[in-house]
């Protein structure tokens, strides 16, 4: 890499990471002050609050990596255009293409990173921002129904009643059929608490098994119980898809395929976590086009307003492309990849355009 592709990757890196942690802030000091006003629900603190807002911090950085990475890098390449750097970078033999590379190169840097904080930070901060405020609030994770969460395994369906932060199960029933669908048992316990390798350990055991001789019912004060059902299958009730990471995500879809249930949502989630990383470098290609645009004319606060009406374009896409294609069931890797597809397409044919003047 000579010198000349040296310093303009410092300076968009430079630029993109000072825009970044000027989001992050603003996205902090907004959820603080809607925290605060949930402040003194049940043990509901300060620092609670503080806690729950740093654990959410990761998140925010994940969705504002290519927003931030197209305003830094709009506001680097405008100002470089202004002092007539770019000009005289032109000038000496570089093209327009080759300032793109550098641009995806830098792109690649925050994809990289986005996917490390996507896949390692956020969701594990997520669901820990979410037990703090659910164990301070005394509050329950899901009830997906008035009778609470169903979840299928094979033959088998398992309400609970409430499930609890710490992925523990209270009020717990379990309906076992046979193979021609006739209900054979039904295992009711107060209490559930994971143990470890598909291992529960139920108390307040009642077990009713249904028999052509009759009914006969058992009780015991503790067993164990092994079911599918784990705290990763649970975490799918605490944070959203997109934020799941994807060995989770694949393990969840594995689930629902055995048990013959739609996996839609949650393969368009994986898809999407595949492709947004990757939409980094398309998106920062916008910014050469626009930073080139009348050079001389309209200040840098200009172009990064238009810098950021193309971000939040890219994000709104996303979000529309996933809603759209769920109700149109359409295929997941089409509807995760139709956004970056479409926005490529453009910063192409900008800078074809911007190549041919």
């Amino acid at each position: 890499m000579n010198l000349l592709a040296r310093y303009l990757l410092k300076e968009i890196l430079a630029a993109c990471s000072f825009v970044f942690l000027g989001l992050v802030l603003l996205f902090f000091f907004f959820d603080l002050a809607s925290e605060l006003s949930r402040m003194g629900r049940g043990g509901y603190g300060f620092g609670h609050v503080t806690l729950f807002v740093l654990l959410s911090v990761p998140g925010h950085i994940y969705e504002i990596v290519p927003i931030a990475a197209l305003i830094g890098s709009l506001f680097a390449l405008s100002r470089l255009v202004m002092n007539s750097e770019l000009s005289v970078m032109l000038a000496s033999g570089v093209s327009n293409w080759r300032i793109a590379q550098i641009l995806v190169l830098g792109g690649l840097i925050f994809a990289l990173f986005a996917f490390a904080i996507g896949e390692l930070v956020s969701p594990w901060s997520e669901q820990a921002a979410q037990n703090v405020k659910l164990r301070a609030t005394e509050s329950v994770v899901a009830q997906s129904f008035r009778s609470g969460l169903w979840v299928k395994d094979g033959n088998t369906f398992i309400n609970a009643r409430e499930v609890l932060p710490d992925a523990g199960l209270r009020g717990l029933r379990v309906y076992e059929f046979n193979d021609d669908w006739e209900l054979s048992s039904i295992v009711a316990a107060d209490k559930g608490v994971w143990l470890s390798k598909q291992q529960w350990e139920i108390t307040g055991v009642s077990d009713t098994k249904l028999t052509s001789e009759g009914i006969s019912l058992t009780r015991q004060n503790s067993r164990n119980w092994k079911s599918v059902l784990n705290p990763d299958i649970l975490s799918v009730l605490l944070i959203a898809p997109e934020k799941m990471a994807m060995p989770a995500l694949v393990n969840y879809i594995q689930h629902l395929r055995e048990n013959k249930q739609k996996t839609t949502r949650y393969e368009a989630a994986l898809w999407s976590k595949l492709f947004y990383p990757l939409a980094i470098p398309v998106i920062m290609l916008l910014a050469l086009p626009f930073a080139f645009n009348s050079p001389r004319s309209g200040s840098i606060s200009v172009k990064v307003f238009l810098g950021i009406l193309a971000g939040l374009a890219f994000h709104l896409s996303n979000r529309l492309f996933a809603y759209v294609g769920l109700l149109n069931d359409w295929p997941p890797f089409i509807t995760a990849a139709a956004p970056s597809l479409v926005f490529l397409a453009i910063a192409l044919f900008a800078l074809k355009r911007l190549e041919a003047r």
